[in-house]
């Protein structure tokens, strides 16, 4: 029984000083490197994900000059450009898996995204035979939840870490972890993990 470590979108446009930055983010991208270092071999898969949105159009209406910061937001995270890369103090070197999403399209979770050899994160984990996967990462409210759902639903148990988490903001990040508890996700710090 294999566990796995989902790192949702720990990128420069949603850390301090980016498009969408996120209080904490940086803190969070710091923490979850530290955590890789001295946790990594507890995992069998490292996966980590990136909004990786076309430079091109809206992105199925995904990027807006007016957005409501629900279902459309400012152009953030484009292919190819330093926003979209992974924060400078999240150190990749653990990461067994990269996966993109967005290309093109709204996506919030990780598993809606695919690897450059075109996997899908569900494929990964099951390939692994990963029964459990701690997940950490940006934004609480919006992709870390939205991913921790759908790991649920692929049928694995889930682990939220609280102290590697950010949120865009308090009381929606308080409800998305409180939704995701009731889903059955266990929330805990990461030194408990």
């Amino acid at each position: 029984m294999s566990r796995a470590l989902l790192i949702v979108d720990v990128q420069n446009d949603f850390t301090e000083g980016g498009a969408l930055a996120v209080p904490g983010g940086d803190a969070v991208a710091a923490a979850v490197s530290a955590y890789l270092a001295s946790h990594a071999d507890d995992y069998e898969v490292v996966v980590a994900s990136r909004d990786w949105h076309d430079a091109d159009g809206d992105n199925g209406g995904h990027f807006s000059a007016t957005p409501d910061y629900t279902d459309s937001w400012p152009v953030h995270c484009v292919a190819g450009t330093a926003g979209a890369e992974y924060d400078s103090l999240f150190v990749t070197d653990r990461v067994t898996h990269h996966v993109r999403k967005g290309q093109g399209r709204p996506a919030y979770s990780m598993f809606e995204g695919v690897t450059d050899d075109g996997v899908t994160v569900a494929a990964v984990l099951s390939a692994a035979g990963v029964v459990t996967a701690d997940i950490v990462g940006i934004a609480t409210d919006h992709c870390v939840r939205a991913s921790a759902l759908d790991a649920i639903a692929h049928g694995v148990r889930v682990r939220v870490l609280t102290d590697l988490v950010a949120g865009v903001a308090p009381e929606p990040s308080a409800a998305a972890l409180a939704e995701l508890a009731h889903a059955g996700a266990e929330l805990l710090e990461s030194a408990k993990a």
